[in-house]
């Protein structure tokens, strides 16, 4: 009974897309942070330009972070903080975009881009998928304002997402011209309370589409909202097993390291 209550609820609060609107996300391999090496071994660095032009070179859609600058610019960057990657430390959040345009990026002779860049860079030669990082506690319209605003007269298939509902559900009032997901993992949790929460995310945000955690596939939430016409995404696929899984399971997937072939030759086996 409470299992047909939630499928009710899923069709009238967060609706499956009109067909056509976001099938290509389904066609693509998605490249987690650009074509990177993911063991940081020499290769290009995550969310780079150059892990970027590797990603456009070998055919591969991009999948990026974005965090939001001091000045309200959209900025390619997993971290709140710069410690990780740069040989800068502190929050990113506190910086002039023009100045973290500067800074390089560990072990490389890239710089931070901004959103504006990168959509430069690509101009509509692959799919792009950009997750909106929203930190706990901060709001969430000022980096959706400002992806938006980098978004505009942008030609070619592109796509939001985040793990916060408020994203997706911000771009569903204000830019609803723009393919919008949830980015989901259970991370274990599989009560009754924490399905209930995630069917509750799903209504709030109101996608186009599912990016799932590859580890809590193929489970129950994911495929129900698959099986009404919710594409389906999943992440991290980063080893052979997960991507046979990935192949199994989900629509398209979003891979780095070890994954990035066998996901390749199992997307090509599906066509």
């Amino acid at each position: 009974m409470l299992y047909l209550l939630f499928a009710l609820f899923d069709r009238l609060f967060a609706p499956a897309p009109l067909a056509g609107r976001c099938d290509w996300l389904r066609r693509a391999v998605y490249a987690h942070r650009g074509l990177h090496d993911a063991r940081d071994g020499g290769g290009a660095v995550e969310n780079s330009s150059s892990a970027f032009a590797a990603a456009i070179a070998a055919g591969l859609g991009i999948e990026c972070d974005v965090q939001r600058s001091h000045d309200g610019q959209a900025i390619v960057f997993h971290d709140e903080t710069l410690d990780r990657l740069t040989d800068r430390t502190g929050p990113l959040a506190e910086e002039y975009a023009a100045a973290l345009s500067t800074i390089v990026l560990r072990g490389s002779s890239d710089t931070i881009p901004t959103l504006r860049t990168l959509l430069e860079q690509v101009a509509g030669q692959v799919p792009l998928l950009i997750e909106v990082k929203i930190a706990p506690g901060a709001r969430a319209t000022p980096l959706c304002l400002a992806v938006r605003r980098a978004l505009e007269g942008y030609v070619g298939p592109v796509a939001i997402m985040s793990f916060d509902p408020r994203v997706p559900a911000w771009f569903y009032r204000y830019a609803p011209h723009i393919v919008r997901g949830l980015v989901m993992t259970e991370a274990g949790w599989r009560t009754l309370g924490a399905r209930a929460r995630r069917h509750l995310a799903l209504w709030r945000a109101r996608p186009d589409f599912l990016a799932y955690d590859i580890d809590d596939l193929p489970g129950g939430f994911a495929p129900a909202q698959r099986r009404r016409g919710m594409p389906l995404l999943t992440w991290t696929v980063d080893t052979p097993e997960r991507a046979e899984r990935a192949a199994r399971h989900a629509d398209a997937p979003i891979t780095e390291g070890a994954g990035v072939e066998p996901a390749r030759r199992g997307k090509a086996v599906a066509r």
